[in-house]
């Protein structure tokens, strides 16, 4: 039965954080296949989640423009999820802490920065859990806290975002056959404002940003599960000293997803994803995720 266990916490130990939407709009929580299956209370999980992506292609009001800016990075996640129950509701307190390191190249320049990104705090419940079925509804808040690497000179170019957001969501997944599993997320952030962005006293704001996700799953054997996502994300047009940037987000990508475990309470899992199509903003055309999850 622990075995069991286990295996379907690594399953839910997904929330792969986009730490860099202040500059390349994405989902603010990327979720993975099996985030939102619930868990027994008194499991905890660790996981390491490694990203690398490069976008070299920018786009505005749905154009390429020639010779525009690139962006690389390699970020790194480490989080901790606790699962408790509370008035017969699952749920699960836990920590995110990014960091890593950007490269921005435009006009000839290059600015690079590095250091911890803001911390991101909170918890899933349970409303809906249906262990028979394995169907389950959840509700998510999290907020993300300005306590990142900030340097007000490289204005968006930073781990840290000197601001707060509010992020939710509300995820349903069922079965659809005994292989096969649909897991559907819906996504509403609110963001504070920086104050500081790019100069003191220069006011940085941004719109709500909303989305959903989408992850069809093939359950290979109870050690290895297949997935293709789906990430589509709107909104979250941003305004510099009250002049409105035209950047509102309409962009959608796709994602290739293998989780295997080497052990019963250690789980591999590798990504392969790049965008369909980018409104405003940056065109990701190879991103590569590892995620590392220990069951304790």
């Amino acid at each position: 039965m622990k075995n069991t266990f286990l295996k379907a916490a690594v399953l839910s130990a997904g929330l792969a954080c986009s730490t860099i939407n202040n500059i390349s709009h994405a989902a603010q929580v990327a979720t993975d296949p099996g985030d939102y299956s619930p868990l027994p209370a008194g499991i905890d999980l660790g996981i390491l989640y490694l990203q690398s992506f490069d976008n070299d292609e920018f786009y505005v009001d749905g154009k390429q423009i020639e010779n525009g800016p690139t962006l690389g990075a390699d970020i790194g996640l480490l989080r901790w999820v606790h699962y408790m129950e509370i008035g017969g509701f699952i749920i699960d307190p836990q920590i995110i802490l990014p960091f890593g390191q950007l490269k921005l190249e435009a006009g000839g320049n290059t600015v690079e920065a590095s250091g911890i990104g803001d911390p991101i705090l909170g918890a899933t419940i349970w409303l809906y859990n249906n262990a028979a079925t394995k169907q389950a509804f959840g509700l998510t808040g999290l907020v993300s806290v300005p306590w990142g690497s900030y340097d007000i000179e490289k204005g968006p170019v930073n781990l840290g975002e000197n601001r707060t957001k509010l992020i939710t969501q509300a995820a349903f997944v069922t079965p659809l056959t005994e292989h096969f599993s649909l897991h559907l997320i819906g996504e509403y952030t609110f963001f504070g404002d920086n104050d500081d962005f790019g100069a003191s006293g220069v006011t940085r704001k941004q719109d709500d940003q909303y989305g959903f996700q989408v992850h069809l799953n093939y359950h290979i054997s109870d050690s290895t599960t297949a997935s293709v996502n789906y990430y589509q994300d709107f909104g979250a047009e941003t305004e510099v000293n009250g002049s409105r940037q035209q950047d509102k987000l309409n962009s959608n990508r796709w994602q290739a997803t293998l989780q295997h475990f080497i052990k019963p309470d250690l789980q591999v899992q590798i990504q392969y994803g790049r965008s369909i199509s980018v409104e405003n903003g940056f065109f990701e055309n190879d991103r590569l995720n590892l995620r590392f999850v220990k069951v304790f």
